[in-house]
C-alpha cells in the first residue's frame, strides 16, 4: 500500500500512521483530531464507546445527543459500514434504528441474518450531521480511526460498505455507487462490497426488475451465498 493510502486510512494530512500506539497521548485522542488514532489503540468496543461519548475531533460533537458507536454481535462475520446518524439515530444512540433500520433488518432476515449472529453495525461519523446532511471529509477523517479500530476488533471476514459515504472513506472508489453496487472488492485484507443504502431503497420503492430493490434482493442473495462458502469446512 502507498504510504498516502495509508495516511488517508489512519489519519488527517500530517499526522503519521505508523506512530506507536503507546506513544500516543491517550487520553488526548478524544480532544483533537491533530491526536493520531493509530491501530491497535484499543482493546475493546467499550473503550472505542468511552472515548466517543467524550470526542470533540469535529465540531458534530457540539450538537449531538448521543454519539451513536454500533450494534450487534461484536463477533460478527459481517460488518455494515454506513454513513452517519440520522435523528433517531441521534437520540438512541444506536445506528439504523429509524426507518432505514427497519428496512435494513427486514432485508436481512430474507436470508436469514440477524444482528445478533452475523452482523454488526456502525458508521462513517458517529454524530449527526445537522440537517442529516452528510459528513464532510474533515468529519470523516476526525472520526475514521475509530470505524477502522471497530472493523479491526470485530474482524469480520466480509464488510459491506452502505452508501457512497462509505465507499469513499474506505475503497475511495470515485464512481457512483449504482456502478459499484453488487461487486466483490479486497479492502483492508477483507472480502467488500457497496451496497445501496436502505435510504436510497426507500425512496425508490419499486420491486421491478432492474430497480434498486431488486438489485437488493440480488446482493444481499450473493452476500449469504459468499458466508456461506467461507465458512463451509474445508474438505
Amino acid at each position: 500500500m502507498a504510504p498516502d493510502s495509508q495516511l488517508d486510512l489512519f489519519g488527517s494530512a500530517g499526522i503519521d500512521p505508523v506512530v506507536p500506539a503507546e506513544a500516543v497521548d491517550f487520553d488526548a485522542i478524544p480532544l483533537s483530531a491533530s491526536v493520531p488514532i493509530p491501530p491497535e489503540t484499543y482493546d475493546s468496543i467499550a473503550a472505542i464507546t468511552a472515548h466517543c461519548d467524550r470526542c470533540q475531533r469535529c465540531g458534530l460533537s457540539e450538537g449531538r445527543t448521543h454519539a451513536v458507536v454500533g450494534r450487534g454481535n461484536p463477533s460478527a462475520p459481517i460488518a455494515i459500514i454506513g454513513e452517519a446518524p440520522g435523528q433517531n439515530e441521534d437520540e438512541q444512540g444506536l445506528p439504523f434504528v429509524g426507518r432505514s433500520g427497519e428496512l435494513l433488518e427486514k432485508i436481512l432476515a430474507s436470508v436469514n441474518l440477524s444482528t445478533d449472529r452475523e452482523i454488526y453495525i456502525c458508521n462513517v461519523a458517529k454524530c449527526r450531521p445537522p440537517g442529516n446532511r452528510n459528513p464532510t471529509p474533515a468529519e470523516i477523517a476526525a472520526c475514521k480511526p475509530f470505524f477502522l479500530e471497530q472493523i479491526r476488533l470485530v474482524d469480520p471476514q466480509i464488510v459491506l460498505l452502505a452508501g457512497a459515504t462509505a465507499v469513499k472513506a474506505t475503497i475511495a472508489d470515485k464512481r457512483g455507487i449504482t456502478k459499484i453496487r453488487g461487486q466483490w472488492f479486497e479492502w483492508e485484507g477483507r472480502l467488500c462490497m457497496p451496497i445501496f443504502h436502505p435510504a436510497y431503497l426507500l425512496r425508490n420503492p419499486s420491486r421491478e426488475k432492474g430497480k434498486p430493490k431488486w438489485l437488493m434482493w440480488q446482493d444481499i442473495q450473493a452476500i449469504r451465498r459468499k458466508l456461506d462458502e467461507l465458512q463451509a469446512p474445508s474438505v
